[in-house]
């Protein structure tokens, strides 16, 4: 029996980079996957691509943003599958970058906040009563590395992923009693879309640049990410709750 048989996992962001792969991930161990994601073509060929391998999913359109998506996500989930054992908040943006502090705008600040970390907060809000209501699960918020250093040029997006830790360590110590464990997962630079946009594709000099960084001698990939972040969601990480998991090819042990 796989790890997850009979289990069911939200994933948000998940149409594309790192939720894609960890929704694929959960369905290759058994879970039963609920996607969500902006992108409605991208999260139904997701769904395809997981039936196609013997998985189970469905896919529910969801701004992280909106409460009222949030709420429709979780009670499509408890009326598809009927219970919540795991999320992995991951839905997030870079917004804008490159730019000092000082020109840092109000519709960047508020546009990055608002999915970044109420997202995670909103999704919290409505994932805890359906896992308390089952007897208990594990909540994984994506976090950064960004939620540990500054990073010149992404002001916003280094205070959005700080405060994600803040969110995951004071819902771990609210629910530890409860049966729920709630961590963060931090990782470094990971080649998806989003990197791409933010720092350019693999021959680039700012790509080369970033990867130096990582003293393992390059970028991540997506899968070693959901890798981790089921780990977290296994028990074998029964003990482990409130905790920040750098998955960074060796960058914040510099």
């Amino acid at each position: 029996m796989s790890e997850f048989t009979n289990k069911v996992a939200v994933v948000t962001g998940a149409t594309s980079g790192i939720g894609r792969a960890t929704a694929i991930a959960f369905a290759r161990e058994g879970a039963k996957v609920v996607a969500a994601g902006r992108r409605k073509d991208e999260g139904n060929e997701l769904v395809k691509a997981i039936r196609h391998d013997g998985g189970e999913a469905v896919f529910v359109k969801t701004d992280v943003s909106s409460e009222s998506d949030v709420e429709a996500l979780i009670g499509k989930t408890l009326s598809t599958y009927g219970q919540l054992d795991i999320a992995f908040n991951n839905a997030g943006i870079e917004g804008e970058t490159g730019k000092p502090t000082h020109e840092q705008s109000v519709d960047n600040y508020r546009n990055v906040i608002d999915i970044n970390v109420l997202g995670v907060l909103l999704a919290m809000k409505y994932e805890v009563p359906l896992m308390l209501k089952n007897g208990g699960g594990v909540i994984v918020n994506n976090s950064s590395v960004a939620g540990l250093i500054g990073f010149p040029g992404f002001a916003v997006y280094v205070a959005s992923k700080h405060a994600v830790i803040g969110l995951t360590k004071t819902a771990a110590l609210e629910y530890a009693t409860q049966g729920i464990r709630v961590n963060a997962i931090l990782p470094g630079a990971i080649t998806t879309p989003m990197f791409n946009r933010a720092f350019g594709e693999a021959d680039t000099d700012t790509y080369k640049q970033i990867a130096s960084l990582h003293p393992i001698g390059r970028t991540g990939r997506p899968e070693e990410i959901a890798e981790a972040v089921l780990w977290l969601c296994s028990d074998k990480a029964s003990f482990v709750t409130g905790h920040s998991l750098t998955v960074d090819g060796g960058w914040m042990a510099k």
